[in-house]
């Protein structure tokens, strides 16, 4: 039996990603002692015999907390939003569970080692949003000359979703955890405090995003312990990396240039990547070139 699970969840519109990561971890002969697991969201039977032959469970995903009709408003893949916070449910037997987003691919077997040490001891492991690389991480509308109001996403999510005004403000300027890439033991305390505020986001907010406001208030109020890793085990600033040519990989922009981990297309500004296998983006090199190259798996 193995120990450990890498798990992910899409439906048919997302299977091609879906297959994509999973090929990615296939790739590493360390993968042959780690489960992987896929929750179905709407995949097509076809889809499912593909992954099938490759992967070591496939089961349906539910709503395991009951959400208004009007919100889902037939988006079964928001089930993700819900459904990952219950992963010993689904898969039980585990003792590690590493759950990664089906639109990321694994670069590098390194950081999939990284979370699941990071979650010993009933930690989370967990990458944030913020890095050298990333940029502003905070926004700011300047008023009277020298004052300004911080706009946190953080504070905005938490309000938005129910929560009070004290707790917005505890997690307001604290770095974003970034829940498409996470890791947590069977046992670990976050499950439970996690569903708690799951639930209260869902009633009061938006399905989309309910999920991660819940684990950062989870950590950042209820005082969960957190091991944080470095952005390139969660990298999202597509267009921030760069291409180490002698090592034929994809790099941080910043010395010692180190390698990144897990290639995570998130948010709009990489739809396109998303959408189009064949999508040729601009990369600098390590060396000062500039290149075309396609960042999808195997491209």
């Amino acid at each position: 039996m193995k120990k450990n699970v890498i798990i992910s969840l899409a439906d048919s519109n997302y299977f091609e990603l879906l297959n994509e990561l999973v090929d990615s971890i296939k790739q590493f002969n360390e993968s042959n002692n780690t489960a992987i697991c896929i929750m179905d969201a709407g995949l097509t039977d076809d889809q499912k015999s593909i992954l099938a032959k490759k992967v070591d469970e496939i089961k349906p995903a539910d709503w395991d907390i009951e959400v208004p009709d009007f919100k889902i408003k037939g988006r079964e893949w928001l089930k993700s939003q819900v459904s990952r916070a219950f992963l010993p449910k689904y898969f039980p037997n585990y003792k590690k569970y590493l759950w990664i987003d089906a639109d990321a691919w694994v670069n590098s077997w390194e950081a999939i080692e990284l979370y699941f040490k990071g979650c010993e001891n009933n930690k989370l492991s967990i990458a944030t949003s913020a890095d050298r690389a990333y940029g502003r991480v905070l926004r700011a509308e300047w008023f009277l000359g020298s004052f300004a109001r911080i706009k946190s996403q953080n504070y905005k999510h938490a309000k938005s979703s129910g929560f009070s005004e004290k707790i917005a403000r505890q997690v307001a300027l604290k770095p974003h955890l970034n829940i498409g890439v996470f890791a947590l033991e069977d046992n670990a305390p976050h499950w439970k405090v996690w569903q708690k505020n799951l639930k209260i986001a869902l009633k009061a907010g938006k399905i989309w995003g309910s999920e991660q406001i819940a684990m950062n208030i989870t950590i950042y109020c209820d005082g969960l312990p957190v091991e944080i890793l470095p952005a390139y085990c969660n990298w999202t600033h597509i267009n921030g990396m760069k291409y180490d040519k002698d090592q034929d990989t994809l790099v941080e922009p910043y010395l010692p240039n180190h390698q990144i981990g897990i290639v995570h297309f998130a948010g709009k500004n990489n739809d396109q990547i998303r959408n189009d296998k064949n999508f040729i983006s601009k990369i600098e090199t390590i060396d000062g070139d500039i290149i075309d190259k396609k960042l999808r798996f195997n491209n």
